[in-house]
């Protein structure tokens, strides 16, 4: 990584021993090199912001907590607005029972993009038209060049200056552009966590208001970069497994009800007490994340010591150089998950319980499952991206009826993201979809 020595830590039972050190191992002066690069805004980690870096993290709390209460019932409006849409659309044309067929992956893409954004930022006032007629053109352009500049992120990351990536600077200017704070201010009914965000940099002169627009950008990448892949590998395996679907799709209807689409659409639905309780969604969940997820864990050396991994082993590291943790090797690693490369949506469910011990050999694995990192640079987002993804699976298996289209190749990860996260699909995945037809059928009758 940019002429740096790294030592790569493979066997989990030594990761403590790495995250302990979160002084001398240190993830966030890289992070925001990396992210200013990538996303166009002066690095905070410096003397023209002082104390701006601490605030912006010490922010992260509102996604979780009490706090992720209004957010998660924020989610479940804007998945059921947008989800509204097409079942509309579908009831005007009097196609309820009809099959739709679409690719998977632009499927979880635009509904959770949409639903995303709206939870977060709020909305701008020139989407006021009348939502069920027509598709609102701002978000499909915010979608696009989302889609253009994200398919160029990893080579960003690797440090390829964006000059050299064709439109890929243009792009992220007109994303940015987006985001500019006159614009924002218009905007309506903002989380409190990009509120607050708001307020922050208005406290520093120094930050001009396109550099305020880039970090609102970075924020947007952040929600939905990895949430849509995992989004797209939840239910794609839950489609390939007829039992994970019957046992899932049966669990939340016991805890929400068979109801109309209808209600579903237009009532506040599944509350997080009630959320936590579907051990089968969130087993479901895990098994997809442990399976598409290829991050690395990073850690940039503050100065040169002796890393002691266990009492007979340590490794001298030097200031700037990089240590690395590889939680797919743990993933993979038939000793804790056996049969690893195989799908098993109860995988983390024992005795009617989330599972949370596993062992390799006979010693307990801390950390057994890191598709949001470890330690002190775990996402801060987690909390808010599970959610989300319970209400988005729990939402569209109680409304549709879902199979693969047949005759399909498996879907394939696409390697090319490696180390930075979930995984996007390297092939199309088609899938059909319909209302349901035994709530179709009740209505009429």
């Amino acid at each position: 990584m940019e002429g740096k020595y790294m030592t790569f830590v493979m066997d989990p039972l030594l990761y403590p021993a790495v995250i302990k050190h979160g002084k001398q191992l240190d993830f966030h002066e890289f992070s925001d090199t990396a992210a200013s690069k990538t996303f166009g805004y002066p690095a905070v980690c410096t003397g023209r912001f002082p104390g701006l870096s601490d605030k912006i993290h010490r922010l992260y709390q509102l996604l979780q907590g009490s706090t992720l209460n209004s957010l998660s019932h924020k989610m479940m409006e804007n998945l059921q607005d947008v989800l509204q849409k097409d079942f509309l659309s579908v009831h005007a044309e009097g196609k309820e029972c009809e099959w739709r067929q679409e690719d998977l992956y632009k499927f979880c893409e635009r509904v959770m993009f949409e639903a995303t954004f709206l939870t977060l930022y709020g909305r701008p006032p020139h989407t006021n038209i009348d939502a069920h007629l027509q598709r609102e053109s701002w978000i499909e352009v915010l979608l696009n060049n989302f889609r253009k500049f994200d398919a160029m992120f990893p080579l960003l990351i690797a440090g390829i200056p964006i000059g050299l990536l064709g439109k890929t600077k243009s792009i992220r200017e007109q994303i940015i552009r987006f985001f500019h704070p006159h614009r924002m201010a218009e905007w309506t009914s903002p989380s409190e966590f990009i509120q607050a965000r708001l307020d922050l940099f208005e406290q520093y002169d120094t930050l001009k208001d396109l550099d305020k627009a880039a970090h609102h950008f970075a924020v947007l990448w952040a929600s939905v970069g990895n949430t849509i892949s995992a989004g797209f590998w939840c239910l794609y395996h839950l489609l390939s497994s007829p039992q994970a679907f019957s046992v899932v799709r049966d669990e939340i209807i016991g805890m929400f009800g068979d109801k109309e689409p209808e209600s579903i659409l237009s009532q506040d639905t599944l509350t997080q007490e009630q959320l936590e309780k579907l051990i089968y969604l969130e087993s479901a969940i895990n098994e997809s994340l442990r399976l598409s997820s290829i991050s690395m864990n990073i850690r940039v050396v503050q100065g040169d010591f002796c890393l002691h991994l266990n009492p007979h082993f340590s490794v001298c590291v030097r200031k700037g150089d990089i240590v690395a943790l590889y939680p797919q090797s743990t993933h993979l690693d038939p000793d804790i998950y056996p049969n690893p490369q195989e799908y098993h949506f109860d995988r983390f469910v024992e005795n009617g319980k989330l599972k949370t011990e596993f062992f390799k050999g006979n010693q307990k694995v801390r950390y057994y499952h890191m598709p949001f990192g470890s330690g002190a640079t775990m996402c801060p987002g987690r909390f808010f991206a599970i959610t989300e993804l319970k209400k988005f699976l729990s939402i569209t298996l109680l409304i549709y009826d879902m199979q693969l289209t047949a005759g399909q190749q498996h879907a394939t990860m696409d390697k090319s993201r490696a180390g930075l996260g979930i995984m996007l699909p390297a092939n199309q995945i088609f899938f059909r979809y319909r209302v349901k037809k035994n709530t179709i059928q009740r209505q009429r009758l």
